[in-house]
């Protein structure tokens, strides 16, 4: 690989440069489509996939398409008015409400800490180092990502050399690029230590165990415990929350990783969190973006009909 490939692979997010892979793939091998491509083709590829793919779905596929086509130096045919045109009648006719991922609730995110940290207790009296780690690594998983609204591909990319945590005081967390990032120039976060679900600690604690002094904070560890250098793939993370969860005796099937970030946001409104203090925080650019995250039931309180728990309030220490 020459520099400048090296350079514009940089540009792109792994995640995304995967899933255009992907996209294409499935349009040239799944579908026998040529590329490049015409417009019609891309309005008969769409028309085809509008009952069994989402809108998303299908205008992610779009980008890829798009993506490719500039690069190569093609002109871009999704970009026609047919195709625009196809896309909208796709959206008339298969109306679909856009899924999202449930938030987690506080409760959950109790339940799940104080049962790792029972595990935890037990591992260190049994001199049990591999239950030890893991039950200390799912900890400040769960509390850094929840703390932070930290999207799955951001807990996956954090860096110990990145991190600057005090106990009682808080931790500086730079990300040198995320989604939100346009212009690469990296972001720092903020996160509080906290009386209880401190995820100041939760990190010390794991860091100092694992014996980590630099490289990916979240690894893998193996079915022996035995812990690895690279970072955890964010595409495992969905299912390493689920298992955390259900380990927890918490109803895990509905979490994704994107519950963690829903579960903060639904919180902080529900704590009197101003939106624009929320956009701050998160790091979203648009208000449209932070509502999509917002469980709105949370606005009712004590209106609502049905009864919830209610959160209980953290206080910086």
């Amino acid at each position: 690989m020459d520099s400048i490939e090296r350079y514009l692979q940089a540009a792109t997010r792994d995640n995304t440069r995967r899933s255009y892979q992907a996209a294409i793939e499935h349009y040239e091998v799944s579908w026998g489509g040529f590329l490049p491509a015409t417009a019609d083709s891309v309005a008969r590829y769409l028309a085809d996939h509008a009952q069994t793919h989402a809108i998303s779905t299908l205008k992610q596929r779009l980008a890829a398409l798009g993506q490719w086509h500039v690069s190569q130096g093609f002109p871009d045919p999704t970009k026609a008015p047919v195709v625009r045109q196809v896309l909208k009648g796709i959206r008339t006719l298969h109306p679909a409400e856009p899924r999202q991922a449930a938030p987690l609730q506080i409760q959950h995110l109790q339940q799940a800490v104080t049962a790792l940290e029972n595990a935890a207790s037990q591992a260190r009296a049994h001199h049990n180092l591999p239950a030890l780690l893991r039950a200390r690594r799912d900890v400040a998983l769960l509390l850094i990502g929840f703390w932070r609204g930290f999207r799955g591909d951001e807990l996956a990319r954090l860096q110990v050399e990145h991190i600057h945590a005090q106990a009682g005081q808080g931790m500086s967390i730079f990300l040198p690029r995320s989604k939100g990032d346009r212009q690469a120039l990296g972001v720092r976060h903020q996160a509080p230590a906290l009386k209880v679900l401190c995820p100041v600690q939760a990190y010390l604690q794991w860091i100092e165990v694992a014996g980590i002094a630099h490289g990916p904070v979240f690894r893998k560890l193996d079915r022996w415990g035995n812990l690895g250098l690279e970072a955890l793939n964010s595409n495992s993370l969905i299912a390493l929350l689920r298992r955390i969860l259900e380990r927890s005796g918490v109803p895990a099937a509905l979490y994704t990783g994107h519950s963690l970030r829903r579960g903060f946001a639904t919180w902080a409104t529900s704590n009197g969190w101003e939106l624009k203090a929320l956009m701050s925080h998160v790091g979203w650019k648009d208000a449209k973006s932070a509502l999509r995250y917002i469980d709105a039931s949370a606005s009712f309180g004590e209106l609502a009909l049905l009864e919830t728990a209610q959160p209980q309030r953290l206080i910086q220490s």
